[in-house]
């Protein structure tokens, strides 16, 4: 997991959030790979200890597809300090922007980046140019479990080779 570019910054960022108790939002989509690494994440970061995590998913009615500003901000107004996404962000320059000293925003993606990067604490995705990660097709849910996977291994001194926890939810968000 450590091959994924920028991932050595959200295992640290989110390690002392939860030993912090900082609320935490996993903020997903509503398709298939975007509620699996949603679960991914909730069921990884419980696990790990975390007692103030939800989670966000836009109305696909009303607001669409992707991290949007008004969502972040009223998730900062309910108390959130981190919040997480998974499957979305890598091209949410100005909502990321707008929200700069309110939340820490841990960015993980599969999209292609379509040029600058948001200003989060991180922004792990396989397709980044500087990323030597062996492959780079993972989906969403793949990102968020490698996440999961570098969490364990900095948290609970578990190989990540032996991580299969949730690998099956990982699949159902690939197929």
């Amino acid at each position: 997991p450590f091959l994924l570019p920028d991932m050595n910054a959200p295992v640290g960022r989110i390690k002392r959030a939860i030993e912090n108790g900082a609320n935490i939002v996993v903020y997903g989509d509503y398709d298939v790979d975007g509620i699996s690494p949603v679960t991914i994440m909730l069921r990884g970061l419980r696990r790990l200890g975390a007692e103030n995590v939800k989670y966000y998913i836009p109305n696909r009615h009303t607001e669409g597809y992707g991290i949007h500003t008004e969502s972040l901000e009223k998730i900062a107004e309910a108390g959130a300090n981190l919040v997480i996404s998974v499957d979305c962000g890598i091209n949410s320059v100005e909502p990321v922007a707008a929200v700069a000293g309110k939340l820490d925003m841990v960015i993980t993606d599969h999209h292609l980046p379509e040029g600058e990067l948001p200003e989060a604490v991180a922004v792990v995705d396989a397709h980044r140019e500087d990323s030597i990660y062996p492959y780079p097709e993972l989906c969403g849910a793949g990102i968020a479990f490698k996440l999961c996977q570098a969490l364990a291994l900095e948290m609970q001194d578990e190989p990540y080779e032996t991580y299969t926890r949730d690998i099956e939810i990982a699949a159902l968000g690939t197929i």
